[in-house]
């Protein structure tokens, strides 16, 4: 899980590729990944298909009873899906791309990245396959499909679960102090004032590895100002970065840093080693902002923790006076599945995105790992999975989301992301105005 976490939130960053890298050898040969699937002794009526994934552990293996199934009721079209660790993942796509020898089908996280596939001519348009067969394009929750609709056009399909961001707290550490789960930004202050003066860490907050930070922007800013202002920020409009928006949250980030409201050395403490989540569990914290991943992170450190009842979660507060709606959220909200244009299969490629992908089987499966597909209509079996409070919970959070924002480190170009991650940094650490952030962001602003 924790390699889900780094996979999902750091997708946008670092890909960093020089010219000798774009000519090294890549494509639908299987070089570096393991597979699953099969297309050894297929016909010459047979498409072959290939798929690359970056699934692990038993997320893997759904996919692979996905591939499996569809290869089985689909003798004429033979899947093949080969897997690779996340960092190595994001290069090699971008490498075979360039070559124009990818996959059939790739996953990704939608948002800038795959924006700028789209804009190399590299991705297959499924707009009108989708608009063909209305039950297809019905299937999935509308808030998870902006990260790949642009210009009103469709280029990937979800193939996992949803991942929003919510706040969770120690309910034994909430019941002793006599504290409820902030709905509002100043019931937040008073619980952080209550906390530190009976010397727990309000929050906890694992700054050595950056992207934790983020989630603070990304909530304060849609609460304050709503979707547009990033929205701006993506379209490249010339000093987005300087609205009042991000001026008020980052000056109410430091407000709650110098409240204390974050445990002592904080940017010291990863996240990636759940370092983070041991201070919540342990009761030495009283409150998390993490992703829905971080409940599976403390189900595998803490089972206990989590079966006593101990685990609560709730949205994130509201601000006074904000334009932003209190339903909209932040985070990841699925992996994808697109087409290549460079693939010669296209019509066996949508076939197995309609007939495998989060199909009824592909969605029992992943709800069996405890993750919630963003699929329409499944709300009775999340209610009766285990955990199905929580699954539940995950679930109402995306469906009645008006906006659904990607993490924006996924949403952005990977330099300008990179940058964003260093300064959000600074200013927690103080050693960043809001005033200064902003002026610096605006230099990497892609117009």
């Amino acid at each position: 899980m924790l390699k889900r976490q780094k996979a999902l939130l750091s997708t946008g960053v670092g890909i960093v590729l020089t010219a000798s890298v774009l000519v090294t050898g890549c494509g639908n040969s299987s070089t570096g990944g393991n597979s699953s699937g099969g297309s050894s002794g297929t016909s010459s009526k047979t498409s072959a298909i290939t798929i690359w994934d970056i699934q692990t552990g038993a997320s893997q293996q759904v996919v692979k009873n996905m591939s499996q199934a569809f290869n089985k009721s689909h003798p004429d079209i033979q899947s093949t899906v080969q897997f690779f660790e996340n960092d190595p993942y994001k290069q090699k796509i971008q490498i075979a791309m360039g070559a124009h020898n990818p996959p059939d089908i790739f996953t990704g996280w939608g948002g800038g990245v795959l924006k700028s596939y789209i804009d190399a001519g590299d991705v297959y348009d499924l707009t009108s396959d989708l608009n063909s067969d209305s039950s297809w394009a019905n299937r999935f929750l509308p808030s998870v499909m902006k990260p790949v609709t642009f210009d009103g056009k469709v280029y990937g399909i979800p193939n996992d679960n949803v991942q929003p961001v919510m706040l969770f707290y120690n309910k034994q550490v909430f019941k002793q102090y006599n504290l409820t789960p902030p709905k509002t930004w100043d019931d937040l202050l008073n619980d952080v004032k209550v906390l530190k003066a009976h010397g727990v860490a309000p929050i906890s907050l694992g700054g050595k590895d950056q992207w934790p930070d983020l989630m603070y922007e990304e909530y304060l800013v849609d609460r304050i100002g709503g979707p547009d202002v990033f929205n701006n920020v993506v379209a490249g409009k010339a000093n987005a970065w300087s609205d009042p928006a991000f001026l008020k949250a980052n000056t109410m980030i430091q407000q709650l840093v110098n409240a204390g409201a974050f445990e002592q050395g904080f940017s010291s403490v990863s996240s990636n080693q759940g370092e983070d989540a041991a201070l919540l569990y342990t009761g030495k914290a009283g409150m998390e902002l993490m992703g829905s991943w971080g409940f599976a992170t403390i189900l595998s450190d803490d089972k206990a923790f989590i079966d006593q009842g101990n685990l609560g979660f709730s949205t994130f507060p509201t601000v006074p006076g904000g334009k932003g709606d209190a339903n909209d959220i932040v985070g990841n909200p699925s992996n994808y599945y697109s087409i290549s244009n460079d693939s010669k299969n296209k019509q066996a490629d949508v076939t197995f995105l309609k007939d495998a992908v989060l199909d009824p089987q592909n969605v029992k499966d992943w709800i069996s790992i405890g993750d919630v597909p963003p699929v329409q209509g499944i709300e009775s079996e999340l209610k009766q999975a285990t955990y199905g409070d929580y699954l539940s919970f995950t679930y109402d959070m995306v469906k009645n989301a008006p906006n659904f924002q990607a993490s924006w480190d996924q949403a952005l170009p990977p330099s300008e992301a990179q940058e964003l991650l260093t300064d959000l940094s600074k200013l927690f650490l103080n050693q960043m105005t809001p005033q200064q952030f902003s002026d610096d962001m605006n230099k990497y602003i892609k117009s």
